[in-house]
């Protein structure tokens, strides 16, 4: 592992391992380590702004946990107590800041969840980290029960789940997240997630071909904020991203990073709702 980490490298296989790697968060605010659970680079959604080279239509493999409870264990002890730090992190990053169960395509489409958030979990207690176990997903999956026994086991453990909401208009969710997906479907899923675990919305907002988002997707995306907050839907804030990292997906040819004011703006007007808001330019 000779790559030094920093906000713009997310490469998943720096470490040379299957199914654990490290990053640098601007998001997290310092070194994440991340559980990859689909190594096969597969997801049911296909996001314009998607890191991930290769990327098919698909789910997550059959996990080896051994494996990935041995990987983890390795990881760990470099971050901890080897020289991982000093050799590979940028000086002012030099923090371990959460485990982050994420990867190359949607982690909940693993059929051994809630198996792995219970091995993970493990983990953190064997090694005393007091640290967040967080979740980042696009809720497709969140009816499931081994899910939703997973997100159980998760929020008893200082677990939060980052869910995905890029767009409120079926032509938007279409265009942005590669699927036919109704607004209202995306609402309950995300109702769901933050049934089951302490949850926030992940937001990634861009130009597209140079122009800024139509105001009538971002009254459709303030009013779906509106909606769950008029449901009691209990979440911990927004988390109000831009482009860091160029596309990796043929799409990514459109795609551009939205006016630092324009952001600014946005996060006023979520803030305005009550609304914690983590912005991230």
């Amino acid at each position: 592992m000779s790559r030094q980490l920093n906000r713009y490298n997310h490469d998943r296989d720096a470490a040379g391992l299957t199914y654990v790697y490290p990053v640098v968060s601007r998001r997290a605010g310092g070194v994440s380590v991340g559980i990859n659970l689909n190594p096969n680079s597969a997801c049911d959604w296909h996001c314009v702004y998607c890191q991930v080279p290769g990327l098919i239509r698909g789910r997550a493999p059959q996990i080896d946990l051994e494996l990935l409870v041995a990987e983890l264990k390795m990881l760990l002890d470099d971050i901890l107590y080897g020289d991982f730090m000093q050799q590979r992190v940028d000086a002012n990053c030099r923090q371990l800041c959460d485990i982050a169960i994420s990867g190359n395509g949607e982690p909940t489409s693993c059929r051994e969840f809630d198996a792995v958030v219970q091995a993970v979990v493990e983990m953190m207690v064997l090694y005393q980290l007091k640290i967040p176990l967080r979740l980042i997903s696009n809720g497709s999956y969140a009816a499931k029960t081994v899910v939703q026994q997973g997100l159980k086991r998760m929020a008893l453990s200082n677990g939060e789940v980052w869910v995905k909401v890029d767009s409120a208009t079926a032509v938007g969710i279409q265009r942005i997240n590669g699927v036919s997906l109704s607004p209202e479907k995306l609402f309950e899923q995300v109702k769901l997630m933050a049934q089951f675990c302490p949850s926030w919305i992940q937001t990634c907002m861009f130009n597209w071909d140079h122009e800024a988002p139509a105001e009538e997707e971002m009254d459709a995306y303030l009013g779906f904020l509106k909606r769950l907050k008029q449901d009691g839907v209990a979440l911990r804030g927004i988390l109000l991203y831009g482009i860091a990292r160029p596309s990796m997906q043929p799409e990514g040819v459109h795609l551009s990073p939205l006016a630092k004011l324009s952001m600014e703006q946005l996060a006023e007007r979520i803030g305005a709702m009550g609304y914690s808001v983590k912005l991230s330019i």
